[in-house]
């Protein structure tokens, strides 16, 4: 254990980096509190978007690296601003209509869309915790609704009522003129209509602990802020949360960045310390536009695990942090080989080497060996020529190429197969389009087929060879032995037609005979779906009889 914290001490994976950050806030004496906190915060104004996950994730992982380096217990609270006002109906629910009747009312006083749960922020909450529990995680859940009305929020609120001018002055200093005139640091919940009001006090009283104020009627209303009935501003709101629980550390999005001050001088106007930060870039759609809760844009976490593993979705969260990403399907089939290709590394890798690893993380370093024999790239090809409606049809191809393989011995890879086979019908499918070759291109593919037959019958002489020499072991995935030598049977055959950038002989190969401008390693696919099987395909190209 030692020499890993050691190894953990130097390493420059983010997790670890973060780690050693908030370990360095009790170098001197270790938490009154007995643990470490960490915490994610999340807006239920609309059904939680991947981003949300990759944040709980992402504060995990640092949670576990710093249970590497240090003794000290954790915690991980999930917060869901669920007490804050619908500002607007989401554009990706049913029952639009009624829902505009509860405009500005507490998300769990607002109608429930769905008609399954209490109201929409129960639903979006019992969503958010689904899809945390279905990738394991070990946290805690707090809603803004309970914490305010059970009283954990009153002490922190008195605070703020008596240093209800200092919070002011901080505030005031970042917003326009005209905003400065109604602005306060607290919103009351109407007593008759429930609404959250953006109303200016007319007295904050120090001595009773209450507010008072005009409604949008003009009547006039005092109200104590403890026990539910008002709830601060989004920013103040921040910062008070921070004080309230003694937050050690929260990420959130670069669009939060510009607030980080205010936050952190809120949070020490009440009484806490600030947390330490991590700032990450945000992720955008396929248009280069942020994804969002209320337009649905991106891929929902459901999505992407109707066509990847959960460990693809993890390993994707990991790549660069601090780097904005487009998070669409076209992304889903590199994550998936990716993570695989990393899986296969750990096993030969130096500890230093391994605790920088994505996979380490992904799995808090007990990483399990990779059972996929063929790429998920090549199963997505596979199922395409093969137009495969369901998993089994592949298992053919790969039995052949791997022998050994099975979906009892390889259930990795038995799970890809089926993802491949969705992810090939709903996305790859409706796309294709053929296109008949040029006369190089006929001359060129013509004989890389009479290549191939040759190839074939050489190979069936190194696999006899092989036989009386003992040798029957099945070609290893990471060495494609067969598929290297039909690679440079397509190299040659490009060279020979005077392909001078052979990326436009690939080209040709994709377009003409799998109906797509990219593809896989052409002579590793030969040898997956069958030497003759890709000489008749090229037949059925040049012929004109694939659609």
């Amino acid at each position: 254990m030692s020499d890993l914290r050691d190894a953990a001490m130097q390493s420059k994976a983010w997790p670890f980096e973060e780690a050693r950050r908030v370990l360095k806030r009790y170098e001197k004496a270790p938490p009154e509190k007995g643990y470490v906190l960490f915490e994610t915060g999340y807006g239920p104004s609309g059904l939680p978007h991947i981003g949300t996950f990759g944040e709980v994730l992402r504060t995990t992982m640092i949670r576990r690296a710093f249970e590497v380096i240090s003794d000290i217990p954790t915690r991980l609270i999930c917060f869901s601003d669920d007490l804050d006002g619908m500002r607007k109906v989401p554009g990706n629910v049913p029952n639009q209509e009624r829902l505009k009747e509860d405009i500005q009312r507490p998300l769990t006083s607002v109608y429930d869309p769905f008609e399954t749960h209490e109201s929409f922020g129960h639903h979006n909450n019992a969503m958010l915790r689904r899809f945390l529990d279905t990738f394991g995680f070990d946290y805690e859940f707090y809603s803004a609704t309970e914490f305010y009305k059970s009283g954990q929020f009153d002490e922190v609120l008195k605070r703020a009522v008596e240093r209800y001018d200092d919070v002011m002055k901080v505030m005031l200093k970042s917003l326009r003129e005209e905003r400065r005139q109604t602005y306060s640091i607290f919103l009351p919940i109407h007593p008759e209509t429930g609404r959250v009001l953006y109303v200016p006090m007319k007295e904050v009283n120090a001595t009773d602990y209450t507010i008072t104020f005009d409604d949008e009627d003009g009547r006039e209303w005092t109200l104590p802020v403890t026990g539910g009935n008002v709830k601060l501003q989004w920013k103040p709101d921040f910062g008070a949360r921070w004080a309230a629980l003694d937050v050690d550390f929260e990420m959130y999005g670069k669009d939060h960045s510009t607030n980080t001050p205010i936050y952190d001088r809120i949070c020490e106007i009440l009484g806490g310390r600030k947390p330490e930060h991590f700032t990450y870039e945000l992720f955008l759609d396929d248009k280069g536009q942020k994804i969002s809760k209320s337009s649905g844009n991106g891929i929902s976490i459901d999505e992407w695990l109707t066509y990847a593993s959960t460990e693809s979705l993890s390993y994707f969260m990991y790549q660069k942090p601090k780097t904005a990403k487009r998070l669409f399907f076209d992304v889903i089939p590199r994550a998936m080989d990716e993570y695989h290709q990393q899986l296969r590394a750990y096993a030969g890798q130096s500890a230093d080497q391994q605790l920088a690893n994505p996979v380490y993380h992904i799995h808090e370093g007990d990483v399990p060996a990779s059972d996929m024999v063929v790429p998920f790239s090549m199963l997505l090809n596979l199922a395409s020529v093969a137009g495969a409606e369901e998993k089994d049809a592949l298992w053919g191809y790969i039995r052949r190429y791997a022998p050994e393989a099975s979906p009892e011995a390889n259930p990795q890879l038995d799970q890809a197969a089926g993802y491949a086979v969705r992810y090939y019908n709903d996305f790859v499918k409706p796309e294709k389009t053929f296109r008949a070759p040029t006369d190089q291109e006929r001359a060129a593919m013509a004989d890389l087929a009479e290549a191939f037959g040759a190839a074939e019958v050489a190979l069936d002489q190194i696999a006899r060879k092989n036989k009386m020499m003992g040798n029957d072991e099945p070609l290893p995935e990471a060495d494609f032995a067969d598929g290297d030598f039909l690679q440079s049977v397509v190299f040659a055959v490009g060279k020979n037609h005077g392909f001078d950038n052979l990326r436009d002989w690939f080209k040709a190969l994709y377009e003409v005979l799998l109906g797509q401008s990219q593809g896989p390693r052409f002579g590793s696919f030969a040898a997956l779906y069958g030497v003759q099987e890709t000489r008749d395909l090229i037949a059925k190209g040049l012929a004109g009889d694939l659609s």
